[in-house]
């Protein structure tokens, strides 16, 4: 399900981080990506944290993945893909450009794709 705009603003007021703060604002702008402004308006534990290690066995060869959280760098990737997160650790970022993979903010993503298009989520393995 996803949060109303008002629920979202509501907890993005909470919010202290500027660049969380303008991630979220960008993302409720569009009706595609409201569903990413509704995860990282959440509270800080419900943020999605994902290892590479998960990322490469739940991915295929060439896919565009957001992770709406951090990118951790537990494990290799062994495939060329596409990933957009709200941020990477440095270990992770390093490892995902040798790798030759395209690495991009969602912010700069809700500027180049406000459609979402081929964008796949991936979430908490819960």
């Amino acid at each position: 399900m996803v949060k109303s705009k008002t629920k979202i603003s509501k907890q993005t007021e909470k919010k202290t981080n500027s660049y969380l703060v303008e991630t979220i604002h960008a993302a409720k702008k569009n009706e595609k990506w409201l569903k990413v402004a509704g995860i990282l308006a959440s509270p800080r534990r419900n943020r999605v944290n994902i290892n590479l290690e998960y990322i490469d066995a739940n991915v295929s060869e060439g896919d565009k993945i957001l992770v709406p959280g951090k990118v951790l760098s537990q494990g290799e990737i062994s495939k060329k893909i596409k990933i957009v997160a709200l941020n990477f650790s440095e270990k992770a970022k390093e490892k995902l450009l040798s790798a030759k993979c395209e690495v991009l903010d969602i912010v700069e993503e809700i500027k180049k794709n406000p459609e979402m298009k081929d964008l796949k989520i991936l979430e908490n393995k819960k």
